[in-house]
């Protein structure tokens, strides 16, 4: 299944896209949002799904409605940097020897085609498309791969907006050149798990201004999605809800020579992910 949320940021409700690929079917008369709540309870999927396969659900217009994430009320949002072979080769970076963990706050999420803002006194904001995976079931201390997929939600588009001086150059953590507003936008889809049945297997791409920058494939991952989740649930508690970025490819604007083409106002980003749908942010000034 393919769930979404629509309507203006704050008021969206959940809805599922139809097996045309265009037919919006509203869900709100059978669940109140979609949320780490609905991804944990089997009986309310179910009853979606039972629904949408005996065409019960009702068509939602949606012209004119804006895609909001495609997750609400997110617990937190981890993030693997440097997992891509060829992302760590362009930085310079030496290869990790265990995935290198960071976080977004939940409020840097928002939807797929929404404003990305540049902060003031910006002058390296940064792209990176990225696989997003969605936690369906409470993970803590896992102990094999096919444990770890099975406590997969679904998958989704993220696109880990990145603040390069503030990450690298301003002392401390990455978190200062990562959390800055608006910088994950999410969706537009959560496609379910039943859907991707191999996360090592999706092509990325991420175009500039109509420029194709990123043009990467999920199997060049140093860690697989399997060992992220397995791993970081070593560390914490993963819940229905939470979201792991699982990192970027190469052609980010790090990685290019100088002078690198870093994100300005007026920019325009879209990304895609393989099955899981497209975004569209034109960049504006905070």
């Amino acid at each position: 299944m393919k769930l979404l949320r629509v309507g203006t940021a704050g008021s969206e409700r959940p809805a599922l896209l139809d097996q045309d690929g265009t037919t919006l079917r509203d869900l709100s008369g059978l669940v109140a949002d979609i949320d780490g709540a609905l991804l944990a309870d089997d009986a309310a999927l179910g009853r979606i799904r039972s629904a949408a396969e005996a065409g019960e659900l009702p068509v939602l217009d949606a012209t004119g409605l804006r895609v909001g994430p495609p997750l609400a009320r997110i617990g937190k949002v981890v993030c693997i940097g440097l997992n891509y072979h060829d992302h760590a080769a362009e930085t310079g970076a030496a290869t990790p020897a265990e995935p290198v963990v960071f976080f977004k706050a939940a409020d840097t999420v928002v939807g797929p085609n929404d404003t990305v803002l540049v902060p003031r006194t910006s002058e390296k904001t940064d792209w990176e498309v990225e696989l997003a995976v969605v936690i369906g079931r409470t993970a803590r201390y896992l102990e094999s791969h096919d444990e770890a997929l099975a406590h997969i939600a679904g998958y989704a588009v993220a696109h880990d907006v990145s603040e390069r001086e503030f990450q690298i150059e301003r002392g401390g953590t990455w978190d200062k050149g990562k959390n800055c507003e608006t910088f994950n936008p999410l969706g537009p889809w959560l496609v379910t798990r039943d859907e991707v049945p191999d996360p090592q297997a999706l092509s990325l791409k991420l175009w500039v201004n109509g420029e194709l920058k990123q043009n990467g494939s999920t199997a060049d991952q140093i860690f697989p999605v399997a060992e992220v989740v397995r791993y970081v649930s070593q560390f914490m508690t993963l819940y229905p809800g939470d979201v792991i970025n699982t990192g970027t490819p190469a052609g980010v604007a790090l990685g290019q020579p100088d002078p690198k083409p870093y994100l300005r106002a007026g920019d325009v980003v879209e990304l895609e992910i393989e099955g899981l749908g497209r975004q569209r942010q034109e960049l504006k000034d905070a």
